[in-house]
């Protein structure tokens, strides 16, 4: 089926539709495909942030449709889009672009990426607050094919044009048409976010209120874009792909897995691995420090595997408690003595469950023949169960104040992954399982 075919065929679906469908093809076929889609669809397919393909897709089709799609493009996402287009591609297109685009998407790329400022569209509704509802009304109605969404309406100063208030368009459509706008305008002072407050902070501005979009003001109260609900989604969700994929002991990856080159599998994953083999020598060490130990006591080996895992997973526990916390305000980093306090009888009552269940597992397996574990059976049954309670609370301890260190130092608290706790608590697991061995079989089978 020729190109020209599958893009009438597409004309029939959804948008979202048609992005899973060309998210599915290389860009040279996608962009095959929108070379023959009529312009106005072609806008709404690229103005879809999910649409992988977007950039390279822009910069090779015609100039001419490529700069018409930018045009219709919302602003925020035309910035997206121009802003990992490398040059001289992208300075050709931004200059074939009207000065009204221009100014707008110059604008929107003076942020840093991940805040309000970057996030926000500059197409939005506002009127001077002298206007009658029926004004409002008949301007929606000009202007409603040009602005990216129509949530509310934001109300300024006929001289200044800072913002006075914001109407939602459910009071403004129940408002009586000769009414003043200001009298359906909402009864409190208007709830905005500085341009530079990061993505985090207006998701959670937008959760508290309820919004569907929030204004951006600069410092002398004047309306610089809004931030929809929809575009923070989106934002958040690759944040936490990114943290998710931190968490999991690599580098974050922009592009979905199957699209993923072999090459830049390898560089994402091997540098973290080869950090966390490296820790893991540490591990090593530790265990040739009590190889004395081991060779009289050899089964103290048959229950390393053992003591260590359940420390690495009570501080992957913690840790994943911790940045999620950390991530909704739940906790600030003055509360890591709070945390300390808190997860130190929970690792003791933890490390407590574990080492019954340990002395259990001796306890059964000797007595019923399963394995013979010597003379000091029992003693060697407290021992494991005084080491679970040592490492799980470690562990619990080093997980949870693991990223706040890690926030204190500036780096992503999402970083404390959980192979990195479990390689540390490997490390210190080893201390102190041989240490609690040493206490209990000093003078017996050490």
């Amino acid at each position: 089926m020729t190109d020209a075919a599958i893009a009438s065929r597409l004309g029939h679906e959804h948008v979202a539709d048609i992005v899973e469908f060309l998210n599915g093809k290389t860009a040279e076929e996608a962009t095959g495909v929108v070379s023959h889609m009529p312009l106005k669809w072609a806008v709404e397919v690229l103005d879809q942030p999910q649409f992988h393909d977007a950039c390279e897709v822009i910069e090779a089709l015609p100039q001419e449709k490529a700069v018409g799609i930018l045009e219709g493009m919302s602003a925020d996402r035309a910035a997206d889009v121009l802003r990992w287009i490398e040059e001289p591609a992208k300075g050709r297109l931004r200059d074939a672009l009207s000065p009204e685009a221009q100014v707008a998407i110059d604008h929107l790329l003076t942020y840093p990426e991940g805040t309000a400022g970057a996030l926000m569209t500059t197409e939005f509704v506002s009127v001077p607050s002298n206007w009658t509802v029926q004004q409002t009304l008949d301007h929606i109605r000009e202007v409603e094919r040009s602005r990216e969404t129509v949530y509310a309406i934001y109300v300024l100063s006929p001289g200044t044009r800072r913002l006075v208030n914001t109407v939602s368009l459910r009071r403004l459509i129940s408002g009586n048409p000769g009414d003043s706008i200001l009298s359906v305008a909402n009864p409190y002072t208007p709830i905005t976010v500085p341009p530079n407050l990061p993505q985090e902070e207006v998701a959670r501005t937008i959760s508290k209120y309820d919004f569907l979009a929030v204004p951006v003001v600069d410092t002398t109260g004047h309306v610089l874009g809004i931030v929809t609900v929809d575009d923070v989604i989106d934002a958040m969700i690759e944040e936490q792909t990114e943290d998710v994929q931190r968490m999991g002991g690599m580098e974050a990856i922009d592009e979905p897995y199957l699209e993923i080159s072999f090459k830049e599998m390898i560089k994402k994953r091997a540098g973290w691995l080869c950090i966390l083999f490296i820790s893991e020598m540490f591990t090593a060490s530790a265990m040739q420090f009590f190889s004395d130990e081991l060779e009289k006591a050899i089964v103290l080996a048959l229950f390393i595997p053992l003591v260590m895992s359940s420390g690495g997973n009570s501080g992957s526990q913690a840790t994943s408690l911790i940045i999620r916390a950390l991530a909704l305000h739940q906790v600030r980093l003055r509360d890591w003595w709070r945390v300390a306090l808190r997860e130190l009888p929970t690792g003791i009552t933890l490390g407590t469950i574990l080492g019954v269940i340990g002395i259990i597992r001796i306890v059964v397996w000797q007595q019923t023949g399963l394995f013979d574990y010597g003379e000091y059976w029992k003693l060697l049954a407290v021992t494991i169960g005084a080491a679970l309670i040592g490492i799980v609370t470690f562990g619990s301890l080093a997980g949870s104040l693991m990223p706040f260190l890690l926030k204190r130092l500036g780096f992503d608290p999402a970083s404390a992954s959980a192979p990195f706790i479990a390689t540390l608590v490997d490390v210190t697991g080893i201390v102190i399982y041989f240490s609690v061995a040493w206490l209990f079989l000093h003078g017996t089978i050490l």
